[in-house]
């Protein structure tokens, strides 16, 4: 362990209960001042999760047990927890190697980002009412990253197959093991491809992509925890548009007439919108206020 490290475990002196060390990472978090939209949204509940999974709890367990007093051992894993996420900005998610999506439990890493897409709600309604799941034999998620994305797909279109493409093998090998962790690997098929390059000539119900889209403004503004993420999975040259643009280029010539194309924009959706006024489009109102995605319908 370094100096750093030594310092920060000795100034914590004297913390011996979950509820100790929970008020204490809330305190301290919250004086550093972390970004926390990578996952828990706010200090205090950036704390409990660290505290609770190191511990092999679940945050809502962590009432139950305030008075609880740890072992040295304990003490010192949570702590070094803490030290990851205020001195080192590692997010919490990656502290742990495991993020939620979809209702499910991931592993996660810095070769894929931490999974947060605008498109999880729109999943988790069958992207009703455009699409007609009856109709959803083949799917393709373009940019799976930690596959969770492929994971919640294939488990709301139980009678599709999925294709899940990413220009990274880092980013695969992780998407592999989670697809084996949700018992999906004779479903879904994953390939190392840039966009479309590895599925050639083949056409889908659905398509979903969650794709870079951080425009070099943004990126230079990012706050230091999203430095631990892959950069490309989120630079997409000065307008946010490097990614999107051959993606919607080439998108038509894998969808099937009936078939959906849904994909996330994010921040770049104004510039999108400027750059093609007339590419029928249709912006979602996002449930938490907001769009950032949008439905492209085939020619059926």
């Amino acid at each position: 362990m370094n100096m750093r490290w030594s310092t920060y475990f000795a100034a914590a002196d004297g913390l011996r209960t979950v509820g100790d060390l929970w008020r204490y990472g809330h305190s301290r978090f919250a004086a550093a001042g972390l970004d926390c939209s990578q996952g828990y949204q706010n200090p205090r509940d950036e704390a409990a999760v660290l505290v609770a999974r190191t511990l092999t709890l679940e945050p809502e367990d962590l009432g139950n047990c305030l008075l609880a007093r740890l072992t040295a051992s304990e003490v010192e894993k949570v702590l070094y927890a803490f030290y990851q996420r205020e001195i080192l900005r590692r997010p919490s998610a990656y502290v742990l190697g495991e993020a939620w999506f979809a209702g499910r439990r991931f592993a996660v890493d810095e070769r894929v980002l931490i999974p947060r897409s605008l498109l999880e709600p729109f999943i988790e309604e069958g992207f009703a009412p455009w699409v007609n799941p009856g109709r959803i034999h083949r799917i393709l998620e373009v940019g799976t990253g930690s596959g969770c994305m492929a994971v919640a797909l294939a488990l709301r279109f139980p009678k599709a197959a999925v294709d899940a493409v990413d220009i990274s093998s880092d980013a695969l090998a992780l998407a592999s093991e989670n697809i084996r962790r949700h018992g999906l690997e004779n479903r879904i098929r994953l390939l190392q491809s840039d966009l479309f390059s590895a599925v050639h000539g083949q056409k889908y119900d659905l398509m979903v992509s969650n794709p870079p889209y951080v425009d070099a403004d943004a990126m230079a503004d990012l706050p230091p925890e999203y430095r631990h993420e892959p950069h490309l999975a989120l630079a997409a040259g000065e307008d946010g548009l490097s990614c999107l643009l051959p993606l919607l280029e080439q998108a038509p010539s894998h969808l099937e007439p009936h078939g959906v194309m849904v994909v996330e924009t994010g921040d770049a959706e104004l510039a999108l919108m400027d750059r093609l006024p007339d590419l029928p489009l249709v912006w979602l109102d996002h449930p938490a206020g907001g769009s950032g995605v949008f439905v492209y319908l085939g020619d059926g």
